[in-house]
Formats: structure tokens, C-alpha cells, sequence
């Protein structure tokens, strides 16, 4: 278990789900991992000198058994979509170098969704598509840790 501060923006980035305004790839790396949850806020006043932002205290719970999902994978997906955020992910996944169809459609994602809209589960399924359609095996957990 980890309890890191984070600014408040920060931390509802981390904590976000989708539909959130927040929702990024922050929250989807976060959320693959750990179960995060803000404990509470920190006011400016409680430091020397006094920032001009509320901090919060996080905390991030290792999940013990994360979706099988290749970090490295998942992270080049997030970075496609939420690259082109308002884009539906038909569009915005181009950059991946691979048709967008076939890995939405194995994920079970509608082509039309935008990325802000799909869950955490929905990337990872992502993922793995983007590396059965590379040929690439499908390591358990991923390569790193987070």
C-alpha cells in the first residue's frame, strides 16, 4: 500500500472513472494496478509557506490480481486515445499503426466511443487485442512495474 500527497487536481486525475471529467490515462493506469482512494484534503494552510493550491492524501492499494494486460501495451493505447480526446477512438487509435476496427471490435468497445467513456477493463482488452493482432505473446501482468 502506498499513501503519497498529491495537489487536488492530481489526485481526482488518479482517482477518476470514466465519464469524469478527469478521466485520463492517469486514472486508467492507476485503476489497472491499485484501487485508489482520496483519504482527505490538506489545506494550503498547514504548510510554510502556504502553496496556493488544497492538497490531498492518496491512497493506492496494489490489486492482487490485476488484469493480464503488457504495461508497455497499455500504455501505448492510453497515449493514442486520450491523445485525441474528443476524438471517438475509431479515429483517435490510427496511430497505432494497426486498423482501429478489428482491436475495437475484439475489446467489445463501440468505434464510435470516445476514450473518456470506456472503463479501465476496456483498455486492457485494448491491449491485448493491439498484441494478438502484432503477434505479440501476452505476458500476465506486463513487462515493468508501475
Amino acid at each position: 500500500m502506498m499513501v503519497l500527497m498529491f495537489q487536488r487536481e492530481v489526485a481526482e486525475r488518479i482517482i477518476a472513472k470514466p465519464g469524469d471529467k478527469p478521466f485520463g490515462r492517469l486514472a486508467v493506469l492507476a485503476g489497472w494496478r491499485t484501487e485508489a482512494r482520496i483519504m482527505f484534503d490538506v489545506a494550503p494552510s498547514a504548510f510554510v509557506p502556504p502553496p496556493k493550491v488544497t492538497s490531498s492524501v492518496v491512497r493506492l492499494i496494489p490489486r492482487a490480481s490485476p488484469l493480464p494486460c503488457t504495461r508497455t501495451t497499455l500504455e501505448r493505447v492510453t497515449s493514442a486515445a486520450f491523445g485525441q480526446r474528443r476524438k471517438m477512438l475509431r479515429q483517435s487509435l490510427r496511430s497505432l499503426g494497426a486498423d482501429p476496427a478489428p482491436l475495437l471490435a475484439a475489446a467489445a468497445i463501440d468505434p464510435a466511443a470516445r476514450a473518456e467513456d470506456v472503463p479501465v477493463a476496456g483498455f486492457v482488452a485494448l491491449a491485448n487485442a493491439l498484441d494478438a493482432a502484432s503477434g505479440l505473446p501476452q505476458d500476465g501482468v506486463g513487462t515493468g512495474e508501475l
